[in-house]
């Protein structure tokens, strides 16, 4: 009698914790089935108000410091230069080296009497505008200080390869002073700190009007030029047209000068920019390369796991009485 009262006491302890689990499920269906109904406008608003405030942060950051950076009128700012096809900004292009030795010719017999390259060394030009015979003989055309001797007097030496192209001023209060308080910049990297690189130099020194437009405000000892922030600029106009003799006999216009120097500070500004690109191809093929092989690989290695086959064997029901 008290096995039988312990088992019919187990079992209808067993149906009533089936009675509430099953119960429990009811209930959770149909509250899921409630919040599946309501789910999908839910999530709709939250993906749009997500969205609409990941693009909002989005344009604000750009806009707060974004690749350029807008004066308040265009004034200021400047007009924005033409955009121009340079071949050496292509892909597979280099620089041409005649244009750079054109174009260094134009900065020693313009540009060198206020403007400075105090980064670009004589051993540089080697094998890209000189030889080496001539960038010797470049170099010994300036005197150098040497260290001091043993009574500390510093003399004086000829130039070499090792040493960088002189500056026209000693200091940049004799610059101020040999141009009426203005301080002509170094032209080393002249290219990447002016925004528009190329085609702003290009633009700026092939800009001048020969007279101000009507209504145009040019300050005491400024001349006009549209594509410097201001209109208003220190430098005069330095290229017209033969200007400078080429040793090939090209045209010497105002614009092939201006093409001629403007190539020249590129690659003072970024001399490794051949081997920049040599490198960069053979980076590409060889990752490609190896790229090819980690997928071959990797099929290989993974093949016997993709083409299994997967047979699934039910259990057979069992007739058996327990």
């Amino acid at each position: 009698m008290l096995a039988r009262s312990c088992l019919r006491s187990t079992r209808a302890f067993a149906g009533a914790r089936n009675g509430a689990i099953n119960f429990s499920k009811r209930a959770a269906s149909s509250s899921s089935g409630s919040a599946a109904e309501q789910s999908p406008l839910g999530l709709n608003i939250a993906a749009v108000a997500s969205t609409a405030v990941a693009a909002g942060s989005i344009a604000w950051y750009y806009h707060l410091y974004g690749p350029t950076a807008h004066a308040m009128t265009p004034a200021e700012e400047g007009l924005h230069p033409t955009k121009y096809p340079w071949v050496h900004q292509e892909w597979f292009k280099t620089f041409d080296h005649q244009a750079l030795r054109r174009g260094f010719q134009v900065y020693r017999e313009v540009c060198a009497s206020c403007h400075s390259l105090s980064r670009v060394p004589y051993r540089s030009l080697v094998g890209t505008i000189m030889t080496v015979d001539e960038a010797k003989a470049l170099a010994e055309e300036n005197e150098y200080d040497t260290e001091p001797n043993e009574q500390g007097e510093i003399e004086k030496r000829p130039g070499k390869l090792s040493d960088y192209l002189p500056a026209p001023y000693k200091n940049d209060e004799a610059a101020r002073f040999a141009n009426n308080g203005a301080l002509p910049p170094d032209l080393s990297l002249i290219v990447k700190a002016r925004h528009g690189g190329c085609d702003y130099i290009f633009s700026l020194l092939t800009g001048y009007p020969d007279e101000p437009p009507a209504g145009a405000q040019v300050g005491a000892g400024l001349n006009f030029n549209p594509y410097f922030p201001g209109t208003g600029i220190a430098m005069a106009r330095v290229l017209y047209d033969g200007l400078v003799e080429y040793e090939d006999e090209t045209p010497a216009s105002t614009s092939q000068m201006a093409k001629d120097v403007v190539e020249f500070l590129n690659w003072a500004a970024e001399p490794e920019m051949d081997d920049r690109k040599r490198m960069g191809m053979k980076v590409l093929v060889v990752t490609s390369v190896l790229f090819a092989l980690s997928v071959w690989v990797k099929r290989y290695k993974w093949s016997w796991l993709k083409t299994r086959k997967l047979v699934y064997d039910p259990p057979q029901a069992s007739n058996t009485r327990h």
